[in-house]
């Protein structure tokens, strides 16, 4: 009776790690496709938004793949950001 409890237990916890996995497998691809559409996006800066773009470095800082790519991305943020605050969307009374 025991080893039918015990068998049992693995099943449940099989299914449980099957779909964790599942979970896992199908984040990482919409991660990876976010990723593939923020290269995309700061690989031809000048025909997107300034908010496209600053979505796309934030993306690229938190999944980066490398320290490389996110500094990258870090750099054009705060140069995206310092446009926006200093150059042009501003009026002539500011």
């Amino acid at each position: 009776m025991t080893q039918s409890k015990s068998n049992t237990r693995e099943k449940r916890s099989g299914r449980g790690t099957r779909r964790m996995s599942e979970r896992d497998k199908a984040r990482a691809a919409w991660i990876a496709e976010k990723l593939r559409d923020a290269r995309m996006v700061v690989a031809d800066v000048a025909h997107h938004s300034d908010h496209l773009v600053k979505l796309s470095c934030k993306v690229l800082l938190q999944h980066g793949e490398n320290e490389e790519e996110r500094e990258d991305a870090r750099i054009l943020l705060t140069i995206i950001e310092a446009k926006s605050m200093y150059g042009r969307g501003r009026g002539a009374d500011s």
